[in-house]
């Protein structure tokens, strides 16, 4: 691909190039309809022609009553690189029918998105049906060019971010959230964009390491069950001296954490035997690696076996089994994080991957609380609980009712694949031609499209929280602070309600125009950051994960009756016989 930076890359490039464009973001990353439409268009005679268009979602998703707007920045990336290359036309002339004029494709390579104006909501506001997300003017033939790729760009970062601010509403501000879904998500693409959105809505780090490179994320990880099982007893344990941080001298951990481990057991409620030393040999290799960052997946060995070899079942439920199951890797893990301590080292702590995740971190924290206590090491008490094995919100919000004690979830699967909805369903519709609205008739109500060149607003009450969203005619003057404004549902005539807003916010600003962008581009933690603070405009009956209050969008009487005057102009009339 002339000219355009891949994933692939070697790293030898990396560092001299915009490593955050992907490259297979192109012109041709398209239906192949936009191209037929385009030489349809130029055949017409239909070069000169204008167009508007509105990119919007008629539904949030997942039940909710609000969507996180995502992806602007690489449609933005997507313009700036806008341009047929010499080897896109030859694919086209060797893919199109033989009928296509040469002229064509002479006008598809000289096409560029100067005369092109985007305006759009700020990326990681919330945003809600009917409401363009952003709004695209144009050469007709160039703006309809972009569709396909506009779209594929802001639906699933939308949909991924809004998914991502719904599982960190219902863990709560005091958990830390990691994203863990690279190996499950749909290709290296969906991985990257999956570990760059959710951190847009709130997650606080990702196991993706090139994801961590391109776009300045917090990466975390600790061990997988490969690692302990590969370590079948003390004998494995080819290195066990660590430097004592208080003499300076190297120590046996091995040695220490045999005899924490059998200072613990009965403060453990377990017994030595039970314990597999295998686990003890891996954990101790672990942390002669990572002495400051010992973080132990404790949840390998089904120990009422007796050691006989690693859990092959992670659905355990409350029985004498989970207490068991814990007990080998618990019991080993403060032995070393003990062990460690009295080196001068401190334990970061554990990851729960099966089992009934409530009753095994309550029973961890208790454990840790006890050996604090007991050896006057008030941190012990604190070491973190992580908790992954397949989470959704049901399970956290099912973990919040029974009172878990986990620190920080990993979320794989269910994040980054949208499990509860799949897309969100983002259209792009024409609004106006040369200056002249332009309406879409169905006969379901919801898919007709509202004509014409409109602004939005958002309107805020006294209490600071967004009351209505109201759509007019860009030609109306916007609504005022103080001023009582009317607003109407667009095809619903009884519905409606006198709104006085205590502040107005204009939603869109110009953010692509004369070849260039216009606004400054915030970074990913910025967008972030807006994404948290666009979340507290909102009543917390809108945001609630079941039955939430639907918001408000509206539009004004001139907007509505604009509407309703060109329905019945474009609608056939029918005849009775």
């Amino acid at each position: 691909m002339e000219g355009r930076l891949v994933y692939a890359n070697n790293n030898d490039n990396w560092e001299h190039q915009d490593v955050t464009q992907n490259g297979i973001v192109q012109p041709l990353l398209t239906d192949l309809y936009q191209i037929t439409m385009a030489y349809a268009y130029w055949k017409s005679g239909k070069t000169g022609d204008t167009a508007v268009f509105d990119l919007f979602f008629r539904q949030n998703p997942f039940q909710g009553e609000f969507t996180i707007f995502a992806g602007l920045d690489e449609c933005l990336k997507f313009l700036q690189n806008f341009h047929y290359s010499n080897s896109d036309i030859a694919y086209l002339k060797a893919t199109l029918p033989p009928s296509i004029e040469e002229e064509f494709f002479v006008f598809l390579q000289r096409l560029n998105v100067n005369d092109v104006t985007v305006y759009a909501i700020e990326e990681g506001s919330v945003a809600f049906p009917k409401v363009p997300l952003m709004r695209v003017e144009g050469p007709l033939i160039i703006v309809q060019l972009l569709e396909t790729t506009l779209l594929t760009l802001v639906n699933y970062a939308s949909l991924m971010a809004t998914n991502a601010a719904r599982y960190r509403m219902v863990a709560g501000k005091n958990v830390s959230l990691l994203e863990f879904g690279l190996r499950r998500a749909q290709g290296p693409d969906g991985g990257l964009s999956a570990s760059k959105y959710a951190y847009v809505g709130g997650f606080d780090g990702t196991s993706n390491v090139l994801a961590g490179k391109m776009y300045n994320i917090p990466v975390k990880g600790t061990h997988a069950h490969a690692y302990i099982t590969s370590f079948s007893d003390i004998g494995d344990l080819q290195h066990k001296m660590l430097v004592d941080r208080n003499t300076g001298q190297e120590r046996d951990l091995l040695a220490l954490s045999i005899e924490w481990r059998g200072k613990i057991a009965g403060l453990l409620d377990t017994l030595v035997d039970a314990a597999s030393d295998g686990e003890l040999a891996a954990l101790i290799s672990y942390a002669i690696a990572f002495p400051d960052g010992f973080m132990a997946l404790v949840d390998t060995y089904d120990v009422k076996k007796f050691n006989s070899g690693p859990l092959m079942d992670p659905t355990v439920g409350l029985t004498a089994r989970s207490h068991d199951l814990l007990m080998s890797g618990l019991l080993n893990f403060c032995a070393v994080a003990l062990a460690l301590n009295e080196l001068g080292y401190r334990a970061v702590g554990i990851r729960i991957d099966s089992g009934d995740l409530a009753y095994l971190s309550n029973k961890a924290r208790e454990c840790f609380v006890k050996i604090g206590n007991k050896y006057n090491i008030p941190w012990f008490a604190q070491l973190q609980i992580v908790a992954s094995n397949d989470i959704n919100e049901e399970t956290i919000l099912s973990l919040n009712e029974q009172g878990h004690k986990i620190d920080c979830f990993g979320i794989g699967t269910h994040l980054v694949t949208c499990q509860r909805q799949p897309a969100l369903g983002c259209v792009y519709k024409l609004v106006e031609v040369n200056g002249v609205p332009r309406i879409k008739l169905s006969q379901d109500v919801g898919k007709v499209t509202m004509p014409g060149r409109k602004d939005a607003y958002r309107l805020y009450g006294a209490d600071g929280h967004a009351l209505i969203d109201l759509m007019q005619r860009s030609i109306e003057p916007p609504p005022q602070a103080g001023e009582r404004v009317l607003c109407r549902h667009p095809f619903q005539e009884s519905k409606r309600a006198y709104v006085i807003p205590t502040s107005v916010e204009a939603l869109y600003k110009v953010y692509w125009q004369n070849g260039k962008v216009c606004q400054p581009q915030p970074s990913l933690k910025e967008v972030r950051d807006r994404v948290r603070a666009s979340l507290q405009t909102l009543r917390q009956d809108h945001k609630r994960n079941l039955n939430p209050t639907p918001y408000k969008v509206a539009v004004s009487d001139c907007l509505y009756n604009f509407i309703h005057d060109l329905w019945l102009q474009n609608a056939p009339i029918g005849e009775l016989s």
